[in-house]
């Protein structure tokens, strides 16, 4: 197992966070925190509550609706579902581990990874500098770790290739949060070129918005007070599997009652969740098609 003994908390002085979704990638951060603090956490990510006292960050996500009072422990189970997800495919031969979107999560040193796996983490340069700064050369878990400081929005496959990414062999990504709060026409562009670098036996994870649930009186009431954060979930999804299969990719969304730790922690909000509220978003997984070819999908918001 990596050694996860807690490092010396940073002083709150030091390199800036940018403005915009590093909120997002705190909320996170002080979820897995408070979650390193129980007893057989589902996540141990010892460097979480070091973030959040670099960033001088106390808070959560806005509103107080019962979606809001969920959320921590959701940001729990979806981190332990990707965290098995990656280490599946990395045991099954994608020893390339691409985190688009990466935040402050510390997957790459708090992971047991098997050996030669190389882990990518593409984020905004200032989001990357700041997280640098809280790690200050803690050791990685992984084989390599690189950094790739770029806007999704824009080019960059052409920095993840210039990081190392051999496009020959197998790679898992994950977008575990970050593609449901751009334009469609930014996914479109993220996932082809995901899709164009990748090798047969490639994988992929996302968590997608679910476009029945979005005007849901569970999900609204938080959205209206995202907006006012000036963030918001602007890429949406009624059928995932048939759109990630118009751009190449054989995906499945998870039954999430299904697994044992998700019951659990969530048991005590079954009284809150209706079949739709359940189903607000999708923990989407995949593997490369057969001809790994993209394609249009009507279903693109």
């Amino acid at each position: 197992m990596p050694d996860t003994t807690r490092p010396k908390t940073p002083p709150a002085s030091g390199v800036p966070l940018p403005d915009g979704l590093s909120r997002v990638a705190l909320w996170t951060a002080s979820a897995h925190a408070a979650e390193y603090g129980r007893s057989a956490p589902y996540v141990r990510d010892p460097w979480a509550a070091d973030f959040l006292h670099a960033a001088g960050f106390t808070g959560g996500p806005p509103g107080d609706g019962p979606l809001q009072r969920l959320l921590p422990d959701w940001a729990v189970v979806r981190t332990r579902f990707y965290d098995e997800h990656l280490m599946a495919a990395a045991r099954s031969g994608c020893r390339q581990v691409v985190l688009l979107g990466a935040g402050l999560d510390t997957r790459a040193f708090r992971l047991d990874w098997p050996t030669g796996v190389h882990v990518f983490e593409v984020e905004d340069p200032a989001l990357l500098a700041f997280k640098e700064h809280v790690l200050d050369w803690a050791t990685p878990s992984c084989g390599r770790r690189s950094t790739v400081g770029a806007d999704l929005a824009g080019s960059w496959g052409g920095d993840l290739l210039a990081a190392g990414l051999d496009p020959r062999r197998p790679t898992v990504w994950l977008c575990e949060t970050h593609l449901y709060h751009l334009q469609p026409h930014t996914v479109e562009s993220i996932v082809r070129t995901m899709t164009e670098l990748s090798a047969p036996g490639s994988a992929f994870g996302a968590e997608c918005v679910n476009a029945g649930a979005a005007s849901s009186s569970f999900v609204a009431p938080f959205l209206e007070a995202l907006s006012a954060t000036g963030i918001s979930w602007d890429w949406q999804l009624a059928e995932p599997e048939g759109w990630w299969a118009g751009h190449g990719w054989d995906a499945r969304v998870a039954d999430l009652f299904t697994l044992p730790y998700v019951v659990q922690r969530l048991a005590p909000y079954l009284p809150l969740l209706s079949e739709a509220a359940a189903k607000c978003v999708f923990l989407t997984t995949g593997t490369l098609g057969a001809s790994g070819d993209s394609g249009d999908s009507g279903d693109s918001g």
